[in-house]
């Protein structure tokens, strides 16, 4: 599992006009090509009425799954511009359909290339970006005499307190970045002088976005 990688927050979409043409960028967050597939045959349905619904995604750690489809428009002048964009990006586990309803001017290759990449910069812009960091849950057992000071130590350090339970003694969720767990252990540790229970938690990916 990667430790950080970036994404979109979502589903998204967004339109350009350009020399009368109509340009909407549709996306999508998939984590798998039946994902991805799935999304832009759901799109072409949306729009069976349009001239080009072009698009391009990438999918997996190593962005392993890469693929663009011009749908008509002149070749690499559509879907190897989307994808370029997503490469520039850094995005991983994305989908762009951009659909196109011709306004009667012709652009030329280098204008459709603009008008593609442009569609889906703004798309992207439109529906957000997220970095996904790894994150460790790390739960902490104390004694109540010792919560007052773990509580405010916790809230100005970089770990960000998830929960709190009050039973026979104070539980404390918190997220810690993979590569730090150790370190959390020993700040532990040390500010309770070592009356502190610690054990490590499932992991998960939280988002902030970027």
């Amino acid at each position: 599992m990667l430790a950080s990688y970036y994404t979109v927050k979502g589903y998204g979409e967004h339109e350009i006009e350009i020399q009368r043409s109509r340009f909407i960028a549709y996306i999508q967050r998939a984590e798998t090509e039946v994902e991805a597939q799935e999304f832009i045959q759901k799109i072409k349905k949306q729009n069976w009425n349009a001239n080009h619904n072009c698009s391009a995604y990438i999918i997996g750690e190593n962005d392993q799954i890469q693929k663009a489809n011009d749908d008509g428009e002149p070749s690499g002048t559509a879907g190897v511009p989307i994808l370029e964009v997503l490469k520039k990006k850094h995005l991983k586990d994305t989908v762009v359909v951009i659909t196109r309803y011709f306004g009667g001017i012709k652009l030329g290759a280098g204008g459709l290339i603009r008008a593609y990449g442009k569609s889906t910069s703004e798309g992207l812009a439109a529906t957000g970006i997220v970095e996904r960091k790894l994150m460790r849950i790390m739960h902490t057992t104390i004694a109540y005499t010792l919560l007052g000071k773990v509580e405010n130590e916790l809230r100005s350090s970089v770990y960000q307190l998830k929960e709190i339970h009050y039973l026979d003694k104070v539980g404390i969720e918190a997220y810690v970045e993979e590569d730090q767990t150790e370190a959390f252990k020993e700040w532990m540790v040390e500010m309770t002088n070592g009356q502190a229970n610690i054990r490590s938690g499932e992991v998960i990916y939280m988002e902030q976005d970027v």
